[in-house]
């Protein structure tokens, strides 16, 4: 699904929700705070837990602020000879009672504000995950598997580090310094507070214009990780290519060209951290120089007690280190802002094939098919299908046979609707498939593809993930109508051995019954056959066939075939050539025109017929 406003009204706590509407600038990139508006939507429904945890933050900082002034007067108090040993006493319960409360209120707003953090992160990624494959098949063409999976793991993380720094850092340290501050003026003089306005001022501007300066080099570095990331991934994927050829230098070599541009990247971007944390320590010392220095002159003068002192030191102290720690929040803040910036920049990318406003769902047991002067191409530039038209009646078979690169798999994909066509249309029982829900379309369609991929898990789920609610009676007898179930039970795992990274432990054949097992599970009434016995040997594909003919009764079935001999009782065969149709009708019709069908039958007969020999 495409990336919407969101619903005005807040979803419940836990559910999924659609992200804010995109505000991408000219070249495709977010801003800072387009990225924390596409945020915002996903954290309306814990506004509760967020005021609460922000109370908390406040009865922890005041508290805090209380500290330094009960340590001035037991110091004070002390140095009175005369004074009641129950005051010290009181006080030093006060004192310790405040750092307690201090502790206990910074975890309980750990606690109240952890689900905010967790959940929010979970709901963003999920997100961006069912966007992923919301996208057409174009997209996902054209990615890199690496790269993507490395985005939405880095941003995935960095909304929880941007929550937690923000409140419990850049927050606190703002309202600390805000009462600090006021503390200092009522107590004190202007003095004091000027000089902390001013440590601040001075040291804020800094920390901003130089982490502004050193995004460039992090985004550079996030740049060149994804690169990395996807160089590897793709390079471990083609394994089998690499060895093949002999190439494992060659990727070495062309994996550390990636690490030495994240090399040179880390490097700059440690370069300008050093330039960034020099700046705020000498800000910092000559705030805290000057303050201190002041409270030295006020203890000469008399005007200022030795607890005052005391005082201002502990303040300086509760300041010093929290400025620090802004000036590393702030930079962690703008580097989480850039992963999050990649993160929803997927779901900036645009769905090409998406459900229209009103779309209907499916519901035929036996619909036919038109394809009604379809034209389509990948790329504008060159057309593969045109003007194709032809009709597959309810329960019938069509077969399309032709030379390679003819348009024939086009037709799974567009039946599909992994892309729309450009010109024309395709009707299911006279609906356009645009007006039908994608979620019924496919669940309505089985396909057994030339190119089998399974998932990296048990051969039983690689079946089941047809109709993951079958039962294990059902994933068995799909695996004996594809007969594949005598070889699983031979397996010492039988139906729980692991097929592999792309099912590669399996030979093709096996791959390829599986598949036929996966599409037998799902019963849907629409078929589609991609070469489907393509990986079999001649026996396998008749004993194979024979099923897929049963399978093929009473529904609508397209069937793209290279061998003829496996579509001879197709009600109809349709030849394709260059994106059109040359040739319909029966087996028999199409011998009888002695055309191109007729010699493609003879050169495949002949080649048997020497392969017999």
């Amino acid at each position: 699904m495409s990336a919407v406003p969101p619903p005005t009204d807040p979803p419940a706590e836990g559910d999924a929700r659609d992200g804010a509407a995109p505000v991408a600038r000219a070249d495709g990139r977010r801003d800072d705070w387009s990225v924390l508006a596409s945020l915002l939507p996903y954290l309306r429904p814990y506004l509760g837990r967020i005021v609460l945890a922000l109370l908390m933050v406040l009865a922890a900082k005041l508290l805090n602020l209380y500290v330094p002034m009960a340590l001035k007067q037991l110091i004070d108090r002390l140095n009175v000879p005369v004074t009641p040993v129950l005051l010290p006493v009181a006080l030093l319960l006060a004192y310790g009672a405040a750092r307690v409360g201090v502790t206990l209120f910074t975890e309980l707003r750990q606690v109240v504000f952890a689900r905010v953090m967790a959940r929010t992160s979970r709901q963003v990624t999920l997100q961006v995950f069912r966007h992923l494959h919301g996208l057409s098949l174009r997209f996902h063409l054209a990615r890199r598997t690496g790269g993507v999976a490395r985005d939405v793991e880095r941003g995935g993380s960095a909304i929880s580090d941007l929550l937690d720094w923000t409140l419990y850092t850049i927050v606190p340290v703002l309202i600390e310094v805000a009462l600090v501050t006021a503390v200092l003026v009522w107590i004190y003089d202007w003095r004091f507070a000027a000089i902390a306005i001013g440590t601040l001022l001075l040291y804020g501007l800094w920390t901003v214009a130089v982490t502004e300066w050193r995004t460039r080099y992090y985004r550079a570095a996030v740049e060149a990780d994804t690169r990395a990331n996807e160089r590897a991934v793709d390079s471990l994927l083609n394994y089998e290519t690499v060895k093949y050829f002999n190439n494992e230098e060659h990727e070495a070599l062309r994996y550390d060209d990636n690490l030495r541009h994240l090399e040179n990247a880390q490097v700059m971007s440690i370069k300008t951290l050093a330039v960034l944390n020099l700046g705020q320590s000498l800000t910092v010392a000559l705030g805290v120089t000057a303050m201190m220095w002041l409270a030295a002159q006020g203890v000469a003068d008399g005007r200022m007690t030795v607890g005052d002192l005391v005082l201002v030191n502990a303040y300086l102290l509760q300041l010093s280190a929290p400025l620090f720690m802004l000036g590393m929040m702030y930079r962690e803040v703008k580097q989480a802002l850039t992963n999050m910036e990649r993160l929803f920049g997927l779901l900036d990318e645009r769905q090409d094939v998406r459900d229209a406003d009103g779309a209907v769902a499916l519901a035929s047991a036996r619909p036919a098919v038109r394809f009604r002067e379809v034209r389509f191409g990948y790329d504008p530039r060159r057309e593969i299908l045109r003007g194709v038209d032809f009709e597959i009646a309810a329960g019938a078979t069509v077969a399309v046979v032709g030379h390679s690169g003819s348009g024939k798999s086009t037709l799974a994909r567009l039946l599909y609707r992994f892309y729309d066509v450009d010109t024309g249309a395709i009707e299911i029982d006279g609906a356009d498939l645009r007006a039908l829900s994608q979620s019924s379309l496919r669940g309505a369609i089985g396909i057994v593809p030339q190119d089998t991929v399974l998932f990296n898990d048990t051969i039983g789920y690689n079946i089941r993930y047809g109709r993951p609610e079958a039962s294990e009676a059902d994933v068995e007898a799909a695996a004996r109508a594809a007969h594949i179930h005598e070889f699983i039970v031979g397996l010492p795992d039988g139906y729980d051995t692991p097929v592999g990274e792309r099912g590669l432990k399996l030979s093709g054949g096996e791959k390829q019954r599986v598949a036929i097992a996966r599409a037998l599970l799902k019963n849907p009434s629409i078929l589609i056959f991609d070469e489907a016995t393509s990986a079999l040997d001649s026996k396998s594909e008749r004993a194979i066939q024979g099923e897929l003919d049963r399978l093929a009764v009473g529904r609508t079935t397209l069937v793209i075939a290279h061998r003829l001999s496996t579509v001879m009782d197709a009600d109809q065969i349709l030849v394709m050539d260059a994106g059109r149709i040359l040739e319909r009708g029966t087996h028999a019709q199409l011998l009888a025109m002695q055309g191109v069908y007729a010699q493609m039958w003879d050169l495949q007969r002949r080649q048997g017929e020497e392969v017999s020999t």
